[in-house]
């Protein structure tokens, strides 16, 4: 992959995950869950699954990655009773959120965790299986 900067794309389980992203520019990812091209990529693009309702199943929004540290899940949410509250979790600060020029589509309902791919790649795909 050398077209462009790397992503990862990673999967905004809920549309507060997302909210988060917006507002408070950062993201979590479970340090022992973490794949490892999150610690070379340039930029985040977030999947929005399902459970974002008719704005689910596709990619609709990227950001530039400020920087990465670790933390318990805890320090991230305080007031979230957690049953992984003391595990390690890198949070991921971002740029500003983008929409990208146009959705990526899941139609085939692939199951989407993390995705690498390139920011060229990003731009010109209409499809998840394009990345």
């Amino acid at each position: 992959m050398t077209e462009g900067p790397p992503v990862l794309v990673a999967t905004a389980k809920t549309p507060d995950d997302l909210r988060i992203a917006r507002e408070e520019r950062w993201y979590r990812v479970p340090v022992r869950n973490a794949p490892k091209a999150l610690l070379s990529a340039h930029y985040i693009a977030f999947y929005q699954p399902a459970s974002f309702g008719e704005d689910g199943r596709r990619i609709r929004h990227y950001a530039r990655i400020r920087g990465i540290s670790v933390c318990e899940r805890k320090e991230l949410i305080p007031d979230e009773d957690h049953p992984r509250a003391r595990e390690p979790y890198y949070r991921v600060e971002i740029g500003k959120l983008l929409e990208l020029p146009r959705p990526i589509y899941n139609a085939r309902g692939k199951r989407v965790v993390f995705l690498r791919t390139t920011l060229d790649r990003l731009f010109s795909a209409g499809e998840i299986g394009e990345l």
